[in-house]
């Protein structure tokens, strides 16, 4: 199957769709396209709580000071125009977005704001604490329903960008839903395909972030950035069992209430690792995860290797108030906030890292360009909470700007030159290959244990042997067939993207010899001043090359 449209859109969250409103609206024709439902799969539909943007509408407030409290979060390493372009676009995603219906929480007749942790002032919008993501998706949905000249496909597996001279022109896809190579030629292609959090044991998001739009732009020659700094979410729910409701449920709870860190001792803990709570939400994510598995590794974790949080100093009015009908959700799973401490430990939940670009979002190759999570530089080592949908508004917003002017300028456009990956999806699957469902564990299992929150040059080395074993055990022909629904397939090319990266964020992360935000080394603690640089990962034929660069020289190239 071939298609031909002007601008090619990877993925369908926050990012994809905004991408895809901007350049239709702009009178191209674009082909949005997903390895899942449109609008339903990656981090967006998922995320529950707030979103970053200074409005001013609660407390005064200025774009500025959004940006200020971004660069203190990313301890010195963000690329600072696309902070400040995060920050002072912001707005206009936000009200745009009410203009479009989403139905954001009002209180006095303005948007209501929350604060949120690593903020100088409340600034976070919702529509609830609950739902925000799901209600952008709907919202956006909605929009693209309405919006001339976007077509969609879902089911579509990218296996590789095309090329033509050095630029990017398109494509090539395995559709799963038949079995059969799909080559979609396009004057403009835009990434947004989300972070690399599947790669990991416990992660927060859905099951297709497997870091596909880092390696699809690896080997399109394209360099990534901050590939060492994965965000672990500090109070995933650990226990008892939770059937049905998202593991990062627990943060909307401490926006409202605050809730109570403890250890083992029923003593709260945070203030001998530089920030007391007090039963306030007051600690950034970078801390808060070090604090709990510093507590687990001294022998005063919770039974199940994390800490306790706990709302047993509020009242049963107050979280009935604060909670409504959420309440008998968790007491249908036997939890009981007033009776009761849960167990909460980090899980992987974003990644700060990604592809390399400027303020227009196109990158060192021609025609390729990247949005939302799969643009790294702008968080530095460490995101500020409720950056993330903000985040991927305005930078799908700005790809899809840029590439409508892209398609406006040019005359013709090359066609995708796929053959390559055309000749790999038609080749006859090897006899007897390994368990892919099982590899995938195995991988998701190493990268937990030694390329986790706490890190060490023994792990991280380890883990770099495990990923070459996997790599060798892996091959270079395809499992499976060619048909319909395949799943050994499906696993082959995402094992081929998630081996990649994650020998990216390993060996970046074995280069940093010191410790600073989301990156921990025990065997390098603390920050390095010689450090406040930034790595960039190239891929020179098999190998990746590794070099450090300061975020000013990768916004001035």
């Amino acid at each position: 199957m071939r298609v031909e449209t002007d601008v090619l859109v990877i993925g369908s969250g926050a990012a994809g769709m905004y991408a895809a409103i901007e350049a239709a609206r702009a009178g191209c024709r674009v082909f949005l396209i997903d390895r899942s439902l449109i609008g339903r799969g990656g981090a967006t539909v998922m995320a529950q709580m707030t979103v970053a943007v200074a409005l001013g509408a609660e407390t005064p407030d200025h774009w500025s000071h959004h940006y200020q409290d971004t660069l203190t979060a990313g301890r010195g390493l963000c690329d600072e125009p696309l902070a400040r372009l995060l920050c002072e676009a912001g707005p206009a995603c936000i009200n745009q977005l009410d203009a479009w219906g989403i139905g954001w929480a009002r209180k006095d007749g303005h948007i209501a704001q929350a604060f949120a942790p690593g903020h100088d002032r409340p600034r976070c919008v919702y529509v609830d604490f609950l739902n925000t993501g799901p209600a952008v998706s709907k919202t956006l949905r909605g929009v693209i329903n309405k919006t001339a000249g976007i077509s969609r496909a879902g089911d579509l597996c990218v296996v590789d960008l095309a090329t033509s001279h050095g630029e990017v022109t398109g494509a090539v896809a395995w559709h799963v839903g038949s079995g059969a190579p799909v080559t979609i030629s396009a004057k403009a292609t835009i990434v947004a395909t989300g972070g690399l959090t599947r790669l990991y044991r416990r992660n927060s998001a859905s099951a297709n972030m497997g870091g596909d739009g880092y390696a699809l732009a690896l080997r399109a020659n394209a360099p990534l950035i901050d590939m060492e700094f994965v965000q672990f979410f500090p109070i995933g729910h650990l226990a008892p069992r939770l059937i049905g409701m998202d593991p990062i449920m627990w943060d909307p709870f401490r926006y409202k209430l605050g809730g109570r860190l403890l250890n083992n001792k029923m003593e709260e803990f945070t203030d001998r690792y530089g920030v007391a709570e007090d039963g306030k939400y007051v600690i950034t994510r970078d801390v808060g995860t070090y604090a709990i598995l510093k507590e687990v590794e001294a022998g005063r974790g919770s039974p199940h290797g994390g800490a306790y949080l706990s709302f047993q100093h509020c009242s049963a009015e107050a979280l009935r108030e604060a909670f409504g009908p959420v309440i008998d959700r968790l007491a249908a799973n036997g939890i009981d906030l007033m009776k009761m401490p849960i167990e909460v430990a980090p899980i992987a939940h974003y990644h700060m890292g990604g592809v390399a670009a400027d303020v227009r979002m196109q990158t060192e190759v021609p025609g390729l360009l990247v949005a939302g999570e799969a643009v790294g530089g702008a968080n530095g080592a460490n995101r500020l909470s409720g950056n993330a949908i903000t985040e991927a508004l305005v930078f799908g917003q700005r790809a899809g700007i840029t590439a409508a002017e892209r398609v406006k300028a040019m005359r013709a456009s090359a066609p995708a030159d796929g053959h390559a990956t055309l000749d790999l999806l038609r080749q006859d699957a090897p006899k007897n290959p390994p368990n892919t469902a099982e590899m995938v564990q195995s991988l998701q299992a190493t990268m937990a244990d030694d390329v986790g929150p706490l890190r060490t040059g023994a792990k991280l080395e380890r883990a770099l042997t495990r990923i070459g074993e996997f790599d060798a055990a892996l091959g270079e022909r395809p499992f499976g067939g060619k048909q319909a629904f395949d799943l050994s397939r499906l696993e082959w090319l995402d094992l081929r993207n998630m081996l990649t990266v994650a020998r990216t964020v390993t060996q970046a992360a074995l280069q940093r010899t010191e410790s600073r935000g989301a990156h921990q080394r025990e065997d390098f603690p603390g920050m390095v001043a010689d450090w406040s640089v930034n790595q960039v990962v190239r891929r020179k034929g098999n190998r990746l090359d590794i070099a450090p660069a300061r975020a000013a020289e990768m916004a001035a190239s």
